[in-house]
């Protein structure tokens, strides 16, 4: 078996080829989703259970486990499904791909989406040509579904060709008698095999063919088939390089499902394959361990055993295998990328469910205005150059996004339909259109005031000790009151109340006015530097500014107005 840098060469541009037809799927999706396909996807993985149900029948209809999750990934991509519901789904893409392994024990059969890949391109290429945007967004959408595929066969095609030479693995043989050592050296085996040949099944194949050649016994078989299924993952991770940071935490969730599973199974290998020996003695009188014709039945009933059962085991653990992969995959850059993770580009159906999706964006929208306060604080306490430039340069980025969350939300808020909204989803319409533009004015704010800094910074002349001080407890009220805004926001606006965040807006405008009345008296006494005290007073005011902003916020929530609030507890005292 050869392999040069041609074979290398061929490797890579099927690699590009695969992950090429991702991206072109998985923008093609995000610009045909509306909310008819969001509510199919939801309402089959509403729950945990109902996902696994989803991810088994159409693992084992494609007979593809790395199909379902390469689907998966693009549709966790496309925001069409949660963290959450792609982690069921994935599960029972697990059980449905032991479907494939009994066919191919058993009939030998496997059919191959590869092998329509041009037909579908036939379909989806006029497509291209229609004038109407969605039409030609399908078209893309099955163009990249083909080539995805291709890619994935090209791929299979270009790596080694173990399959043809299994004599190449014969060495392995010699590595058969070290106990628990040898179970755990073939999971890496079958694990590396599987990255290697690309496809699950090639190795399960290999399996079949090394076991029955007498190179390794059936426990060892058994433990190359976990390791196969540690290595079925890199399907599913490659398809995630093009993707957002949800689709790579979907793939590495696969990765942590699987693993964990391996891991409990391979401390337990003898006793279960003492179970399945046992079953298969009684049953059909045939042993694994000394008949090599009852491999192929017993790897089946082990492999589909383990699947059913981690999935049992795990299923109910899904909200904690979310957690840690969000902690583990963290959004590039700080998450100082603008991404929409809630409202789609495509065409909207249903007008009321839009509402909720503007909604949820608009709170992650609070949540980035919340952490300019953070940074903020940051700068005032920094006496580093280089980190007050990087500061800086966060609160600029971070402006920059405020003003795209803005424009896209606004946008997308406008096409919707006026006959259909209810009266309450007008209301609520108009209540976000004001709050967008609030927050938008809250990063403006910011950013004036960072650039207040950085001319204190040009100064040779610094804040006295009691400005910084009095600063940093106005930025501290401010944080508050952020941080209020966002919970607000991210709550049921029917339960949000306003009493929490008038005392903090209060507590902004009396601290204001205090430092106002003390400038003013230094101004009297001649004891401060005319330049300093301006920028001084420049970002108290714009601190007070946003307190402004943030109080809108929550005004626009409850459909409650600051001032009239403060005459009726004039009214009531």
């Amino acid at each position: 078996m050869n392999f040069g840098v041609i074979e290398a060469l061929n490797l890579l541009g099927s690699l590009a080829f695969f992950i090429y037809g991702m991206k072109i799927m998985s923008e093609s999706i995000q610009k045909v989703a509306g909310s008819k396909m969001r509510e199919i996807l939801s309402s089959m993985t509403s729950n945990r259970f109902k996902g696994v149900v989803t991810g088994f029948i159409i693992t084992s209809l494609v007979q593809s486990s790395s199909a379902t999750t390469v689907l998966v990934v693009s549709f966790v991509n496309a925001g069409l499904l949660s963290l959450t519901e792609s982690i069921g789904v994935i599960m029972g893409a697990n059980i449905g791909t032991t479907i494939t392994a009994w066919l191919i024990s058993i009939i030998g059969f496997k059919v191959k989406i590869s092998s329509y890949a041009l037909p579908i391109i036939a379909l989806g290429f006029p497509l291209l040509f229609f004038n109407r945007d969605k039409v030609k967004s399908w078209g893309e959408v099955l163009i990249g579904f083909a080539l995805l595929f291709m890619g994935l066969a090209f791929l299979k095609d270009a790596v080694p060709d173990l399959k043809s030479n299994p004599e190449l693995l014969s060495f392995l043989s010699r590595y058969t008698n070290l106990g628990y050592l040898s179970i755990l050296m073939f999971v890496g085996i079958g694990t590396l095999i599987t990255i290697v040949v690309q496809s699950s099944s090639a190795a399960m194949a290999l399996t079949l063919v090394m076991a029955n050649n007498g190179w390794i016994p059936f426990e060892l078989a058994a433990a190359m088939v976990l390791g196969e299924n540690i290595g079925t993952t890199i399907t599913a991770n490659l398809a995630a390089i093009v993707g957002n940071v949800h689709a790579k935490r979907a793939a590495f969730a696969h990765f942590i499902f699987n693993v964990f599973g391996v891991i409990w199974i391979s401390l337990l290998i003898y006793p279960v394959l003492g179970v399945i020996n046992h079953y298969l003695t009684t049953s059909q009188g045939v042993s694994p361990y000394t008949d090599p014709t009852a491999i192929p039945i017993a790897l089946s009933l082990f492999h589909t055993s383990f699947n059913i059962t981690n999935t049992f085991l795990l299923i109910w653990f899904v909200p904690f295998i979310a957690q840690i992969v969000s902690k583990a995959v963290k959004p590039k850059g700080d998450d100082e990328e603008f991404r929409l993770e809630y409202i789609g580009t495509g065409f909207m159906s249903t007008a009321e469910l839009s509402i909720e999706e503007a909604r949820k964006e608009t709170a992650l929208f609070g949540k980035k205005m919340e952490k300019m306060a953070t940074f903020l604080e940051d700068l005032l306490s920094e006496n580093k150059a280089k980190k007050q430039k990087k500061l800086l340069k966060k609160i600029r980025k971070y402006e920059e996004l405020s003003d795209q969350f803005e424009e896209e939300i606004y946008k997308y808020l406008l096409k919707l339909p006026d006959n259909t909204l209810s009266a309450a989803s007008s209301t609520r319409l108009v209540s976000l259109l004001s709050i967008i533009n609030d927050l938008e004015r809250v990063g403006d704010v910011f950013y004036q005031i960072s650039k207040d800094f950085e001319s204190r910074y040009d100064s040779e002349v610094g804040f006295t000790n009691k400005q910084e001080k009095n600063l940093s407890e106005m930025v501290n009220l401010v944080k508050k009151s952020l941080s209020v805004m966002a919970g607000n926001l991210g709550d049921n606006y029917s339960s949000v109340s306003m009493d929490e965040a008038m005392v903090l807006e209060t507590k902004i405008n009396d601290l204001k006015n205090k430092l106002r009345k003390d400038l003013l008296k230094q101004m009297e006494d001649k004891k401060y530097v005319i330049p300093m005290g301006s920028l001084y007073k420049d970002i108290f005011q714009g601190l007070e500014k946003i307190g402004d902003h943030v109080i809108n916020v929550t005004e626009a929530i409850t459909g409650e107005s600051e001032r009239d609030l403060r005459e009726t507890q004039d009214l009531a005292q």
